[in-house]
Order: C-alpha cells, then sequence, then structure tokens
C-alpha cells in the first residue's frame, strides 16, 4: 500500500544545488492550490526533525499542483530555511525550528448542537472523492470549529507513528473556516506556524479544535485573522498552531458555486450567507 507520506515524499527529487517538487493534484485544497498543510509537510520531512519543532510557512502567492517548482534550502545552527518558487518568483518562505515541550493546557471543551461545514470532492482535507485524502468532517458551532479524524491506515509512517501532514492539513483547515466564519468570505491561509509536539501516535482518533471567539483581526488591517488551533490524541496535544486567513473579498462566488453541486444550501449558507442568496 502507498502511504501518503511516500506520495509525499517522493514529490521531490534533486536537481543541482536545489531541489524540485512536484505535488500530486490530490494534495489540492482550494481549486487548483496545493493544501498549505501539505507545504508545511514538505518542509518537515525535508528537515528530518523528529523531537517538538515548528514548522512555519509565509504564502506569499498560490502554489500550483503537478508543476514542477525549485526549493532552496539552507541551515544554520539547529534552524533550516526554505525558499519555494517558480520561474517568476517566490511562492512560500519555510522554516523548521527545534520548539520547545510547552506543558498542555487544560483538556478544551465540547459542544452540543455542532453544524456541519461544507465539504467538496477534491480537498485534501474534506474531498470525499479524494483517494489520498482524509476525507475529514468539520463542524462548528457558537464557541469553537472541530472534527473528530480517525486515521486511515494510508497515513501510518514507517515507524509506526502519524504522518505529520495529517495534523498540518487538519489545522489548516480548521483555521480556514474560522476565518471564513468571521469575514462571510473565502480567502486563503497565509502565514502558518505549526508546532508538532514529538511524532503522535498512530489509530487513535485525532480532536482537532479552534475557538472562535480567539479569532482576531491583526491590528491596522481587517483583511487578516488570527486564528489558534490545537490537535489532541487521547487527550494530550500533540500539535498546535497559529494561523492567519486573509480573507479576500469576492474570491467566495467562485467556491460556493462548486459547494453548492455537492452540499444543500443551507449548509453553505452557514458561512457565506452573502453568497448564497
Amino acid at each position: 500500500m502507498t502511504t501518503v507520506d511516500a506520495t509525499l515524499r517522493r514529490a521531490v527529487e534533486a536537481s543541482g544545488p536545489d531541489l524540485i517538487l512536484t505535488l500530486d493534484p490530490l494534495f489540492q485544497g482550494l481549486p487548483d492550490t496545493a493544501h498549505g498543510g501539505s507545504v508545511l509537510a514538505v518542509f518537515d520531512a525535508l528537515a528530518g526533525a523528529v523531537g517538538a519543532r515548528e514548522v512555519s510557512g509565509v504564502y506569499r502567492r498560490r502554489v500550483p499542483l503537478g508543476t514542477p517548482l525549485t526549493i532552496a534550502r539552507a541551515r544554520a545552527d539547529s534552524t533550516e530555511t526554505f525558499v519555494l518558487a517558480d520561474g517568476t518568483g517566490v511562492l512560500v518562505d519555510g522554516r523548521v525550528t527545534p520548539a520547545s515541550e510547552a506543558p498542555p493546557p487544560p483538556p478544551a471543551p465540547g459542544g452540543d448542537g455542532a453544524q456541519p461545514l461544507p465539504i467538496s470532492r477534491a480537498c485534501f482535507a474534506c474531498g470525499t472523492d479524494n483517494p489520498l485524502g482524509l476525507r475529514a468532517e468539520l463542524v462548528f458551532d457558537e464557541d469553537a470549529v472541530r472534527t473528530t479524524w480517525q486515521p486511515r491506515d494510508a497515513f501510518r509512517r514507517a515507524d509506526g507513528s502519524l504522518a505529520p501532514v495529517a495534523l498540518t492539513a487538519l489545522l489548516d483547515e480548521a483555521a480556514f473556516w474560522l476565518g471564513a466564519l468571521k469575514t462571510g468570505e473565502s480567502g486563503m491561509t497565509t502565514e502558518l506556524r505549526v508546532t508538532l509536539h514529538g511524532p503522535a501516535p498512530f489509530g487513535p482518533p485525532v480532536m482537532v479544535q479552534g475557538a472562535r471567539a480567539a479569532v482576531h483581526a491583526r491590528a491596522g488591517d481587517q483583511r487578516y485573522w488570527e486564528t489558534d488551533v490545537e490537535a489532541r490524541v487521547e487527550g494530550t496535544i500533540v500539535a498546535t498552531a497559529r494561523i492567519t486567513f486573509v480573507a479576500v473579498r469576492g474570491a467566495a462566488r467562485r467556491l460556493v458555486t462548486g459547494m453548492l453541486a455537492i452540499n444543500d444550501q443551507a449548509r453553505v449558507q452557514r458561512v457565506f450567507p452573502g453568497y448564497t442568496r
């Protein structure tokens, strides 16, 4: 069986001083764009760290799928940096650096009466027809965006742990919906900072949650919204993230058209009321 981790690693090949990344279209997030969590997972795989570390990326432009892109890498002390680019400029600045083992916060409260968030066919995180994807089903209530995801065998790494791409993608997906619910707009996650607190066990469900009350606008620019999300396995925090969502006015129009083909109108309207009347 081909695992997700192996597929991600095979997307990278050496070419002179740089690396070439060609992401499989199954790693899609928004239409024709790589899922932000999958790009972070590439940086993490290249760094090869196994302890607690922060994996971050500043997304300058959308990352295309099925297209050869260059990765320039550098190392200073214990930090690795990456520059993902195409022929016209930088797409993502990446960084992997050791992180401290922070004590876990109190258990996250649950919620009743949650409503399902829209799904898609092709998305790596929530796509129902993506054979490589997580097929996660996210929900929200007045307190949080959350999901409980059961790993499949394809997400087991060779060492028996959970593939980090599952965590980076789930955290990124939750952050997107936190931003969309706050603004009523689509957009993209543009600054991702994910702390992986060591290898996560494979097998038990992964619980991901982000508090809606914690979403706040960046000072001086109401387009950018900061979110905080966490992932737990059997009550223990395995990953935390601070992810910036940028709202792009009008971008939901195309997204909603595709969503209405497989979601009932009420589900889409709860998030994008200005585009479903």
